[in-house]
């Protein structure tokens, strides 16, 4: 097991790699605990949850919303839960956004933890404290900065994960890689068979690494003033594709992340030859990379970006494989960009 800390502004967080679900119970603090999951994860691993209370939610981005955050809010009164209540997320992404959300808005706020099941999740959505959900067509346009008091990272619920969910997973840990460690780009090329297998020490060396990654960049950078930023890499175009297809987020970032670094080599800051590479290893991950969309639909959706700040936005471009670059540019600039590279 490796150990992580986030340090917020009003507590520190600790993100344990390799500990396991049925060991939930030693990290809960004394008095009433309520958990949240979701239909699937309750009908696998409810027999190693602690004897608490549990609120079920359905699956899928259509339930990332304020109704279901009103429905949980009631079922928390329902159980008389107070200030001194803890509640615990396991799940994925949507079920980690949505219990951090609740947690930081019951009472004004009440302290959560997380157990995280999938691979995305491990990586990115449970780690660094931004919990949210969706209103309409935004993506995670209402919600707040706040750290969970601990993320579970338990590397063997991943077993239960389709196929396609891993690849999903996978796209994220190409992400940190590309804006931060070349070497960690270098052992997704040489290992991604085992990736995509769950090779046991593969998956926990991927993990930890990201984990490392963005725990240090959340460190720097808590509520996305700077450095933080750059953990948006391919998620602009990305979240476009991911509103206008409905694809899943790993997928449609790592179409974005393919945009992002043909933006990059127009701006004359890679070559050809690091596309080329980054392109491949999606490819070799079994994500999707060609562009096939109607630009104005893309445009249109990329207008939505809770990035934006007036008619410009900040946009994440790579220096090299490795290493990336926030510059704030304008609409026209992404969109005359967009044109030229979507049908």
């Amino acid at each position: 097991m490796e150990i992580f800390h986030v340090k917020g502004q009003s507590k520190l967080s600790s993100i344990y790699v390799g500990e396991h679900l049925k060991n939930l119970e030693n990290y809960l603090p004394s008095g009433q605990t309520i958990i949240i999951t979701d239909e699937n994860i309750k009908k696998y691993y409810q027999k190693d949850f602690p004897d608490v209370p549990v609120i079920t939610i359905g699956t899928g981005e259509g339930i990332k919303t304020l109704a279901t955050v009103e429905t949980i809010l009631k079922e928390l009164i329902y159980y008389s839960c107070d200030r001194s209540s803890f509640i615990v997320g396991i799940g994925g992404g949507i079920v980690c956004d949505i219990t951090g959300f609740v947690a930081s808005t019951f009472l004004r706020g009440i302290n959560f933890g997380f157990v995280s099941t999938s691979l995305l999740s491990q990586v990115d959505a449970s780690v660094g404290g931004k919990n949210g959900v969706n209103l309409d067509a935004y993506k995670n346009m209402v919600g707040v900065f706040n750290q969970p008091e601990f993320v579970i990272c338990d590397i063997d619920l991943l077993s239960t994960l389709p196929k396609k969910e891993i690849s999903n997973g996978l796209a994220e840990i190409v992400k940190h890689a590309l804006i931060s460690d070349k070497d960690l780009f270098k052992f997704l090329e040489k290992h991604k068979h085992n990736a995509l297998r769950l090779d046991n020490d593969t998956i926990f060396k991927l993990v930890a690494t990201s984990v490392k990654i963005k725990s240090q960049v959340v460190q720097q950078d808590e509520k996305e003033a700077g450095e933080r930023r750059k953990l948006n890499f391919g998620h602009t175009i990305g979240h476009a594709i991911e509103k206008f297809e409905m694809a899943e987020h790993g997928r449609a970032v790592a179409m974005g992340m393919v945009a992002a670094a043909r933006f990059s080599q127009a701006k004359h800051l890679i070559h050809q030859e690091d596309v080329f590479r980054i392109t491949q290893l999606l490819n070799d991950l079994n994500l999707p990379t060609i562009l096939d969309y109607p630009a104005k639909e893309i445009i249109n959706a990329a207008e939505k970006d809770k990035k934006k700040q007036g008619n410009d936005l900040f946009y994440v471009f790579l220096e090299q494989i490795g290493k990336a670059r926030v510059e704030k540019i304008s609409f026209n600039d992404m969109n005359d960009f967009i044109i030229s590279i979507f049908k």
